[in-house]
């Protein structure tokens, strides 16, 4: 889990079954790769299984060296859309929230910073107003 994650106290994201089924999926492709031995993938599989939170179920990627082909998340734009730097309408499934917000120079929103855990990149989705 990098520094930058969820603090004691704040809020916290349940993990939906995309979120497991892309981190299950990371785990297979380490396996292929060779960096994870059967028993060591089964273990990390039930990690992600068993885990309510995103932040929990992407400890299982700890100590794993990053793809070289990430696989692709949410931050495609919409036809038409100029895309910004790592810019998403919503979270990709497995991305961990972080406690990073800051607001947006031109639009004006409070953006919050989300890391995927498939290749340690950083993502900038608007903050929910619950």
């Amino acid at each position: 889990m990098p520094a930058s994650g969820p603090s004691a106290g704040g809020p916290r994201h349940p993990a939906a079954d995309a979120d497991r089924e892309r981190l299950v999926a990371l785990l297979r492709e380490h396996y292929a790769l060779g960096t994870l031995e059967l028993d060591e993938l089964n273990r990390r599989v039930e990690i992600v299984l068993a885990a309510t939170y995103t932040d929990e179920a992407a400890r299982a990627l700890a100590g794993l060296p990053q793809l070289s082909r990430p696989i692709a998340g949410g931050t495609t734009p919409r036809r038409g859309q100029r895309r910004r730097h790592a810019q998403a309408v919503t979270p990709g499934p497995g991305w961990v929230p972080t406690d990073e917000r800051f607001r947006d120079p031109s639009t004006r929103a409070v953006m919050r910073v989300w890391i995927d855990p498939a290749d340690h990149s950083r993502h900038y989705v608007p903050e929910r107003e619950d």
